[in-house]
């Protein structure tokens, strides 16, 4: 998007613009931009569709007020969920700030959030016409079009103690998503210079090689069933203390201490777990319930001989145990008229599209095959998934799993 583009769309002409374009239940079609240029030129036009259709997506993503804000596709697609911001900005405050430097604030979601919780913002962006867009969506701050790595001094020298950095750095380049600390922007030499010499937060994504990072408390964030970020925390002692895994849920907010051995491997029991993608990358599995196990040293996949409700585990009841041998698991399927089937795999070579055409099932029922090294050997699982009340645990006594070994 161009400058003079968003200055349009954040004027009274673009908002008059918008209002017509929200009538179009199909925004990318070829019929709502013939409508469209009836009343307005064409690049106006496509602006204003193109940012319903974002604004739609933006709902989805990080609620209603996603629906008031405009939007570039890469600010969208790189906004942080809205539940995982308002915990950020309640964490910022609890800890006794007062004022959010957003350096790379994108189209403002994080620096939303923020004001939203009563802390005062200033934002920078490098990008004027991405600029133009946050001082539309972030009247109540201050918004700088200008590249933080140059900004940032002055700025420093106008703030006080009750002052944090907020970062976000762009992971995106012209090959897509990027992992990679040195693809980065800002610079991650910059990043890391503010987390060594202020109070900040940076935000990056859920892969990244904690082996990089520098020595402050991680926090691995999960969002119901995904994890979505890694936070690094500078100068918030007293709440952030080694790194963590968090889990964001409507029914509230879960932690567990990271850094902690792994799970001892044994005997697979009666019931499999999955442990949220959180708790996995925090080295937090052993701190779930002690009564775990894993299936096998090194595989994140845990085994218990009864169930134990929590939110970082998912659950699956054992019914057979086979080889992990395709032609195998197809004769098992056709005997039970499986037609549905969900294939999950840890630690073996298995393509799940593969060997889903090899198997051909057919029939009324379902499974999930989960394809996992053991402390035998390698196996597939044939599991029902199972939902347990949280707070409850119930006795696996009495469960019957086939196992040819």
């Amino acid at each position: 998007m161009n400058h003079t583009v968003a200055c349009r769309l954040a004027s009274s002409e673009g908002r008059r613009a918008l209002e017509l374009a929200s009538t179009e239940a199909d925004p990318d079609s070829l019929s709502a931009a013939s409508r469209m240029r009836r009343h307005m030129d064409a690049d106006l036009a496509a602006a204003v569709l193109d940012q319903i259709s974002l604004r739609r997506r933006a709902v989805a993503k990080i609620g209603p007020v996603g629906a008031s804000m405009l939007w570039t596709r890469d600010a969208l697609e790189q906004a942080t969920r809205a539940d995982v911001s308002r915990w950020r900005a309640r964490r910022i405050k609890e800890a006794g700030f007062s004022h959010v430097l957003d350096l790379g604030c994108g189209c403002g979601a994080d620096a939303r959030a923020c004001l939203d919780a009563g802390l005062e913002v200033t934002a920078v962006e490098i990008d004027p016409a991405t600029a133009e867009l946050a001082r539309h969506n972030l009247p109540e701050a201050q918004v700088i079009c200008g590249d933080a790595t140059a900004v940032l001094p002055r700025l420093r020298d106008q703030t006080g103690a009750t002052t944090v950095v907020m970062l976000d750095p762009a992971r995106r380049t012209g090959r897509g998503r990027t992992w990679r600390l040195e693809d980065v922007r800002p610079s991650w030499s910059f990043v890391e210079k503010v987390l060594e010499s202020m109070p900040a937060v940076a935000k990056l994504g859920p892969g990244v090689d904690r082996s990089q990072l520098p020595n402050l408390p991680v926090t691995y964030v999960g969002h119901r069933a995904d994890l979505v970020e890694a936070t690094v925390w500078s100068g918030f002692d007293t709440q952030r203390s080694g790194d963590r895994a968090v889990l964001i849920e409507p029914a509230g907010i879960h932690e567990l201490p990271g850094g902690s051995a792994a799970p001892a491997a044994g005997e697979l029991g009666c019931y499999l777990a999955e442990p949220h993608p959180a708790a996995i990358r925090a080295g937090s599995l052993s701190t779930i319930n002690g009564s775990l196990r894993a299936v096998s040293e090194g595989i994140a996949y845990l085994t218990a001989d009864e169930l134990v409700a929590s939110p970082w585990l998912t659950w699956f009841a054992v019914k057979e145990v086979l080889p992990l041998d395709v032609r195998s698991l197809r004769s098992w399927l056709r005997q039970h008229h499986v037609g549905t089937v969900e294939i999950k795999k840890r630690g073996v070579d298995v393509d799940p599209v593969t060997w889903r055409r090899k198997l051909k099932p057919s029939g009324p029922h379902c499974v999930t095959v989960i394809c996992t090294p053991t402390t035998g050997s390698a196996k597939a699982l044939i599991c029902d998934r199972v939902r347990l009340p949280r707070g409850r645990t119930r006795s696996g006594a009495g469960c019957d799993v086939m196992r040819p070994w």
